[in-house]
């Protein structure tokens, strides 16, 4: 099979949602998150996404807004780099512990024994991680995460509503490319062949979050290990 095929097609997984590998390198892993889980990491996002250092709108450098809000916690991201002050001129937020924890138990648990084999798996250090919040109608094009100096894997988290998630390749934007649905409570690695495939949300459906949540939109939490030092 090739790389092509690979990564072609539509997912449907509506037969029993079960582990599902889009790609090499890349594990869907639907309702990885109980019920008490997201209720408790919605918490955590309302309390991240308070000044300072909170929740803000993004301006690219062409000039345009991203219709998704976030915060960053460990090092802020800026399109395209991290640094240690946020956009309200304060120190970032720490790199929560809970967090570390979280995205080194879906790691092991998306690889299982072939942890040794996807680069940057086995000494996976996770420090730094992107809230996003999806308000109705928000989405987010194809893109690479190339900011990070690592090749260690990527811990995806979504929370609330549902989502049209496009895994594409590591060559381009264009075709070819898998459509996976994300609802809340699942897991998405991707490391290994798939680390900088191109990849975005396409749309959110509006409605679809469980009401227990108390959630509007979407909040997608990403892990990450940015291979970067302090400064002395």
């Amino acid at each position: 099979m090739t790389q092509g095929e690979l990564f072609g097609g539509v997912s449907d997984d509506s037969g029993g949602r079960g582990r599902f590998e889009p790609a090499p390198g890349a594990v869907l892993l639907p309702g990885w998150l109980d019920a008490a889980a997201q209720l408790r990491l919605v918490a955590a996002c309302r309390a991240w996404a308070r000044p300072p250092a909170g929740m803000h709108t993004v301006r690219m450098p062409t000039g345009g807004t991203m219709s998704v809000r976030m915060v960053s916690l460990g090092r802020h991201w800026y399109p395209y780099g991290y640094s240690l002050t946020a956009a309200d001129g304060t120190p970032v937020k720490p790199f929560p512990p809970e967090l570390d924890g979280l995205a080194l138990r879906a790691v092991a648990e998306a690889y299982g024994d072939a942890v040794p084999e996807v680069a940057g798996a086995a000494g996976y250090a996770p420090d730094v991680a992107i809230v996003n919040h999806y308000p109705h109608g928000a989405k987010m094009g194809l893109h690479q995460d190339r900011d990070e100096r690592a090749d260690a894997p990527v811990v995806s988290l979504s929370l609330g509503d549902t989502c049209v998630f496009r895994l594409g390749n590591t060559r381009t934007r264009t075709r070819p490319w898998t459509d996976l649905e994300l609802r809340s409570g699942d897991l998405l690695v991707f490391g290994g062949p798939v680390r900088f495939a191109y990849h975005g949300v396409v749309r959110t459906l509006p409605g679809t979050a469980d009401p227990a949540l108390g959630l509007t939109g979407r909040l997608n939490i990403t892990v990450r290990q940015s291979g970067l030092q302090d400064p002395p």
